[in-house]
Formats: structure tokens, sequence, C-alpha cells
């Protein structure tokens, strides 16, 4: 055997098979629902950058429970809450309130009375659009 041939041939995706199995992907963390709530609809979340954070809180009539770290802060809202709506640019809509790009899970800055988590996601699309002076989408004018 020429040792050209000894040794086994490796192509790109034997590589890359190699590097999925170094990688242990556990679960993706999550944005919990805090001890003595329930979440009947689910949760997805609404993330933006913490410097507008502030400048929502007080525009909504309710507030669910609201996380945060020094870089952004997250709104837990019922499953689904990105139907027919565009959230607006910096917001970040996160389905399951999954939160994979962090290192661990933010601090719960702001947890309401009773036993739902959540904040209404039309005030919270509205505060939001108000506070990066975005339109909402259904007040755009429709191209043909």
């Amino acid at each position: 055997m020429s040792p050209v041939h000894a040794g086994r041939v490796l192509n790109l995706d034997t590589l890359v098979r190699v590097g999925r199995g170094l990688r242990t992907p556990g679960p993706a963390p999550r944005l919990p629902v805090p001890d003595g709530m329930t979440a009947p609809l689910g949760c997805d979340a609404v993330a933006v950058p913490a410097h507008v954070g502030p400048l929502v809180m007080p525009r909504l009539p309710r507030v669910g429970c609201v996380y945060a770290d020094g870089t952004h802060w997250w709104w837990l809202v019922p499953s689904d809450s990105d139907q027919a709506l565009e959230w607006p640019y910096p917001a970040r809509y996160v389905t399951g309130a999954v939160v994979p790009d962090l290192p661990e899970i933010p601090d719960l800055i702001h947890r309401p009375d009773g036993t739902l988590p959540y904040t209404p996601p039309i005030p919270l699309y509205l505060a939001l659009c108000r506070a990066t002076g975005t339109a909402p989408s259904w007040s755009r004018p429709v191209s043909a």
C-alpha cells in the first residue's frame, strides 16, 4: 500500500459530521415563567435593546414579566403574538421565549400581580412603535 492511500481521505461531508459531533447541543435556554404563574397561551418574547426598555415601560397599561441584562429587555407575550404584526426595528420577536445566544438567563426585573406572565402584545407593539418612531404596520400605505 502506498503512503498516499494509507490514511483515510476526509471530504467536506466527513468534516462537517465530525464538527457536529463535537458540539453537544443541549436544550436552548428559555425565559422561565415564574413559580406560581401559568402560561395557558404559551410564551413568546419580544426583545429590545436595554436603552429602549425604560422608554416603553411607562407607556404600557399592564406590564407582564420583564427580564433584563445589560444589553436587552425581554417581555413575555402569548404565543403567536407576531401574527399579522411587523415588530418595529430594533425589536426582535422570539418564538417560545428561547434565548439561545445568551450565556445565562437574564434577571426578572418586573413580575406582575396575579398568575399570568403576559404583557398584552398590542399595547406593547404600539409602545415600541412610538418609542422607535415607527408607524404601526396597519397605518402604512399599501402598494399595489
